[in-house]
């Protein structure tokens, strides 16, 4: 697997139930503060299915952490 540095939330193309983590966020207007989130969380980069998974299987905690109120 390939690590490479985060880019923008806008640029990453999530699959599966991460879409629609990632669509919340961006609804919100939340994408800048989740961009900086994750690059404090990982500063040397992180693989794609990483990044995928946080916004698949942690939407509570990401929801939670950037203050988006979604159930």
């Amino acid at each position: 697997m390939e690590i490479k540095k985060y880019i923008t939330l806008n640029d990453f193309e999530a699959w599966s139930g991460a879409k629609d983590t990632k669509e919340i966020i961006i609804e919100n207007g939340k994408e800048s503060e989740f961009d900086y989130l994750i690059e404090e969380l990982y500063p040397n980069g992180l693989t794609e299915t990483t990044l995928n998974d946080i916004l698949w299987f942690d939407d509570e905690w990401v929801f939670e952490t950037l203050g988006i109120d979604y159930e």
